[in-house]
């Protein structure tokens, strides 16, 4: 049992797919790939169980078989060959791989690719089409501000809300929350789900940043995502996402307007000066102007600057975490940002200036108390 491919194309495939090998696993096979040659064509598949990635490549074959390779090993060999076609040639008798190619010959430990977890396959007829680059830009726009609490699972996935006529999707984890909402994907059905953030991470690694159309299939348990000539399927969480749009506060009456990269920049330097536990930082607006400042008190550091800006609406003084805030401000596009506040103890919302077209992004900050509340 043998194929010839080129090297470099099979590499790249592999490490496409190599995001959902896990170290270490409790099972020994999932540290290997699975080669499935059918019809002249390969199949690699990766899995974690929970997340699994598939991607086809033609090589040059004359029989079917399937065979479990390395990982790690079968990648660092092709990163070090030169581009050029090689063979992999497999013992059907104990599935040992050897690696042939024009200079030398690799031989590794295989297994019967028949003992590999078999890939789900989505059974549903919940389907939608969205385009990579808007998929990537969604992903990469909301993700950051999903939580890491194991104890609040629900909040550790990005939530896809589906309606007939737009796509919402939403991250939050109590402190912060994004909500990025897609008018020119229309699904054409009412429904939603929770995506965890590991394949998350790994489709932003592997969309192209194109107009590539992708297909997203779900069911009630898992999620795929079909682009050019691979796939990642996941499992869903199986949780219930909290109503998000009770938290985002409709009455803003205070807007300050200001330059993106102005405040970040002066976010950046106060906060040196922040408390190193807290982060804390203050915004103190007052009509043309915005003096933010920070103190640690323990370490008897301290800094304030002013920044020239627009604020409509009554003087006022809160208190935001700087990370949080600087997290916001780097995925934001746009020259200009508005901070919409209604109270110091009520949460604030981060928006663009003027939204791109088709798309409508809302970041909510909660606020920290001030020792003068």
């Amino acid at each position: 049992m043998n194929f010839i491919a080129q090297s470099s194309d099979l590499l790249q495939h592999l490490l496409t797919v190599n995001g959902a090998i896990m170290s270490k696993p409790l099972i020994p096979i999932l540290e290997n790939f699975l080669f499935d040659v059918k019809g002249g064509e390969l199949t690699i598949n990766s899995t974690d169980l929970e997340t699994s990635m598939t991607t086809t490549m033609a090589v040059d074959a004359k029989e079917d078989f399937k065979v479990a390779v390395p990982s790690r090993m079968v990648i660092d060999i092709l990163r070090s060959l030169p581009s050029d076609s090689v063979t992999f040639k497999i013992d059907p008798a104990t599935f040992s791989i050897e690696v042939i190619s024009k200079n030398g010959r690799y031989k590794m430990a295989g297994q019967d690719g028949a003992e590999y977890p078999s890939i789900p396959e989505i059974t549903g007829d919940n389907s939608f089409q969205a385009p990579a680059n808007i998929l990537l830009r969604a992903v990469s726009k909301t993700l950051f501000a999903a939580g890491n609490d194991e104890l609040r699972l629900n909040l550790t996935g990005l939530f896809v809300e589906l309606k007939e006529d737009r796509v919402i999707f939403v991250a939050t984890d109590a402190n912060k929350l994004v909500r990025f909402t897609r008018n020119d994907i229309k699904p054409g059905v009412e429904q939603n789900f929770i995506v965890p953030k590991k394949p998350l991470n790994l489709l932003k690694t592997a969309l192209p940043n194109d107009e590539t159309p992708v297909a997203v299939d779900f069911n009630k348990t898992n999620v795929s995502f079909s682009f050019g000539d691979t796939k990642l399927i996941c499992r869903l969480l199986d949780e219930k996402y909290p109503d998000y749009t009770a938290v985002i506060p409709t009455e803003n009456p205070n807007t300050l307007t200001i330059s993106r990269m102005d405040l970040l920049s002066s976010i950046n330097r106060i906060s040196i000066f922040a408390s190193k536990t807290t982060h804390q930082i203050r915004l103190k607006m007052a009509g043309a102007e915005l003096v933010i400042s920070a103190e640690d008190i323990e370490m008897a550091n301290e800094a304030t600057e002013r920044i020239a800006c627009e604020f409509d609406g009554t003087d006022m003084e809160i208190g935001f975490n700087a990370k949080f805030l600087k997290e916001m401000l780097s995925t934001i596009d746009g020259d200009s940002v508005q901070l919409c506040l209604s109270q110091p103890n009520r949460a604030g919302l981060v928006v663009p200036k003027e939204n791109e077209k088709d798309e409508d992004i809302t970041m909510l900050i909660m606020p920290m108390m001030l020792n003068n509340y």
